[in-house]
């Protein structure tokens, strides 16, 4: 057998110096397991093979439908192969990790906030983060323009652009002892930059996770099923976080079962309590309330220890939401559902969809941020999750990897989004402005669109609803009612026919809003670390992360932030999803472009050796510069009301200077100015911001590829004093040091 040992020049760190194993397996042992063999080399030529024949099933040989089975080998080969090569390169040639060197949650480790986490709870944590209502809201909506643009900007996207932020972000951070996205932007681009980062990642954040809550809110609106379903996962939560911290330390996978029956349990006692006069009464509750709801669950989730709520919820989320979607899969593989949505529609090259409005280039790009591409990662890549890395080379499984499985949550929403009738879709994702509310003005405004393939009736909308346990469908924009209904409609046929369609359509609202919910109570943490941090430059005090006045108050500046466009987004009379979305897209991928933009300054930093590969991150930050700043050009200066924002301003403030009620109410025209101004206002400050962000880092760029390597910015290293495999499934070498690792603690009584 062969003994690993630690890689590099021979010397020895000061975990050698204690008698203990080597912390890192050797380059020489690393090539051995990854050799090439005869096996490999066949599995690698089918997989890649499959993934041809599914891609042109998809893109060529289309006839009236299309088999849903081929987004699935399509989605599936081609993540493989991104991960196994793609990501390589890149851990290879451009952020080279050691895993002698110990990470900030080695360091730092405080038991709060920099904690060694195993990587497959981390994946988890970090998954269950990034994974909110973006995968599902932007593919539901974008299937407007029908199959294949979303499915190639999902896929390809991934792999070259959104898993590439991840990762790289996730990596430098942790280099930088879990500095956040504005703090290394200030730090590599100076003031300017640095400042204009911080600003526009705070305003943007606040966006964000408003959109993230509003979808929570339409899905659970005038619900009560959903709604005790979903409030019985918060005492779930902290049990499962008390168990693992006091009563079974360690014992994931037996906690995850018991977590995973009580879940069911809430989803079926959600159904009998709906049933109940006092269920009806406690939970059947308005939009307006579930959002004060959640603002204040939102605070108090944030300023809890990360063990107690964010961890352990986060864990059973991601098991929930991988075990919903790879079942939702191997559906759609038993099933087969035949899909007759075209691969284009009408609506993407008029750009007047009655979902949301713009040609397909730029808004798809933006309308599918989550899924393929999205800032807001990168503010979880470097707010939480550097901080609970426990070795260098586990950041490609968690930020490359963690992305490619969202971007497989989101192919899984728009197949599930297109195999429901298109009535019906359109029914249920145009506003209400549109739809009337009732079944009859629904069925009336659907017919009139044009669609292929028969004509919607209002008893198919009002049997559908019933199927599902609900009162209505029409207009419960937001994605995830929809998704949850395409996996009611696809696994009703696997069994127990149309009387387990209300079984499993709460089942998913109930997952969607657990992992939604994830996200904006991390997104309020993260920005509560950089508020406090750039409130830090002024008063010291509040960098100090153990100072609980400092917390909350940084805590509540957000979430009063975040909550009052959430409150926006909930009253606004033309469907708050429809309107708010685009600029939660563009804000969304703007966030990514400064996140590409410090990247790509802080490689430049490292020398000519890594300016070879610095087109690795140009690609992607380029595009999506162009998408977005294209995009906000539309909203901002588009004279068709129903895409700029400024023109929807100006045509209602003429009606209400007119005194015409032909566009609403007096209130109504009121709360359209007031919102169109808020969200024009929102869209010139995020694009100067950004613009200015990416001038800052191409001349910092450029100035460090002419002097040649300089400090980038990177912690002092520090010799680690543990060892833990890079991937979910370890290596012979791995496996090899694990054992002597054990045998250590079992020699010293651990």
């Amino acid at each position: 057998m062969t003994t690993p040992s630690a890689a590099g020049d021979g010397t020895h760190s000061a975990a050698q110096a204690l008698d203990t194993p080597p912390t890192a397996v050797t380059e020489e042992d690393r090539r051995r397991d990854s050799r090439w063999t005869l096996p490999k080399i066949l599995i690698w030529v089918a997989i890649a093979l499959l993934g041809a024949v599914a891609w042109t099933m998809l893109a060529f040989v289309r006839g009236e439908t299309v088999n849903a089975i081929w987004f699935v080998f399509a989605a599936v080969c081609t993540y493989l192969i991104g991960y196994r090569f793609y990501s390589k390169v890149i851990e290879r040639h451009l952020l080279r990790p050691d895993d002698r060197r110990a990470t900030p949650a080695e360091i730092r480790e405080d038991g709060k906030d920099y904690v060694p986490t195993d990587r497959r709870v981390l994946y988890g944590h970090h998954f269950a983060a990034i994974a909110g209502a973006g995968p599902l809201v932007g593919p539901v909506l974008a299937a407007q323009m029908g199959f294949l643009p979303g499915t190639i900007w999902i896929i390809v996207g991934v792999v070259l652009a959104g898993a590439v932020q991840d990762y790289t972000v996730l990596f430098f951070s942790m280099r930088r002892g879990g500095r956040s996205i504005g703090q290394m932007a200030r730090d590599v681009l100076g003031r300017i930059g640095g400042t204009a980062a911080i600003i526009a990642s705070l305003l943007i954040m606040i966006i964000i996770i408003a959109i993230l809550a509003l979808v929570v809110v339409n899905a659970l609106g005038e619900s009560p099923w959903g709604v005790f379903s979903v409030a019985m996962t918060l005492p779930i939560a902290l049990f499962m976080g008390l168990y693992l911290r006091f009563l079974r330390p360690g014992r994931i996978t037996e906690v995850s079962l018991i977590g995973f029956v009580l879940l069911i349990a809430a989803i079926v006692g959600g159904g009998a309590v709906a049933g109940t006069e006092w269920g009806q009464a406690m939970f059947h509750l308005d939009r307006s309330v579930i959002a004060w709801g959640i603002i204040v669950y939102g605070f108090i989730a944030a300023i809890l220890p990360v063990w107690l709520l964010l961890a352990p919820r986060d864990y059973l989320s991601t098991f929930m939401k991988i075990g919903v979607i790879v079942m939702l899969a191997g559906a759609i593989v038993l099933v087969r559902p035949e899909i007759t949505v075209p691969a284009f529609t009408d609506f993407a090259f008029t750009g007047l969809g009655p979902v949301f409005s713009g040609p397909l280039f730029p808004f798809l790009f933006v309308t599918i941020a989550c899924g393929a591409l999205s800032g807001f990662h990168a503010l979880i890549s470097s707010g939480t999750t550097p901080k609970l890395v426990e070795k260098e080379r586990q950041t490609r499984f968690i930020g490359y990897g963690g992305m490619l499985m969202e971007s497989f949550v989101a192919i899984m929403a728009l197949v599930a989004a297109i195999s429901i009738d298109q009535g019906i879709y359109f029914a249920m994702n145009a506003p209400a402005a549109l739809t009337g509310g009732t079944a009859e003005s629904a069925v009336a405004f659907v017919n009139s669109l044009g669609l292929t393939g028969p004509s919607l009736t209002p008893d198919v909308l009002t049997s559908t609803a019933a199927a599902v346990g609900e009162e209505s469908i029409i207009s419960r924009t937001g994605g995830a009612p929809t998704l949850a209904l395409g996996l009611a409609h696809i696994m009703h046929q696997i069994g127990g026919g149309t009387a387990m369609m209300g079984f499993w359509y709460h089942f998913a609202i109930m997952f969607e809003a657990l992992f939604i919910l994830t996200a904006v109570d991390a997104g309020t943490r993260v920005a509560r670390f950089m508020l406090q941090d750039s409130i830090g430059a002024w008063v010291p005090r509040f960098r100090d992360n153990s100072w609980r006045p400092g917390v909350w108050i940084c805590t509540a500046i957000m979430v009063a932030g975040w909550g009052y466009i959430l409150i926006l987004g909930v009253t606004d009379p033309l469907g708050g999803i429809n309107t708010f979305f685009p600029l939660f897209g563009i804000a969304n991928q703007l966030l990514a472009a400064i996140a590409l933009a410090v990247v790509f300054a802080i490689v430049a930093k490292r020398g000519r050796d890594y300016v070879r590969w610095l087109w690795i991150i140009g690609v992607p930050l380029v595009f999506t510069a162009v998408i977005t700043i294209t995009a906000s050009m539309y909203k901002i200066f588009s004279p068709v009301p129903s895409i700029g924002y400024w023109a929807n301003n100006a045509k209602y403030r003429a009606a209400q200077a007119a005194g015409d009620d032909a566009l609403g109410a007096p209130e109504v025209i009121e709360a359209v100015i007031r919102n169109t101004a808020v969200q024009g206002t929102l869209s010139i400050v995020f694009v100067v911001l950004t613009i200015v962000v990416i001038i800052v880092a191409a001349v910092v760029a450029i100035s460090a590829i002419r002097r040649g390597a300089e400090d980038d910015g990177e912690d002092a290293p520090q010799p680690s004093r543990r060892f833990a495999p890079a991937g979910l499934i370890t290596t012979r070498a791995e496996r090899e040091l694990e054992a002597q690792w054990r045998d250590v603690g079992a020699g010293h009584g651990r």
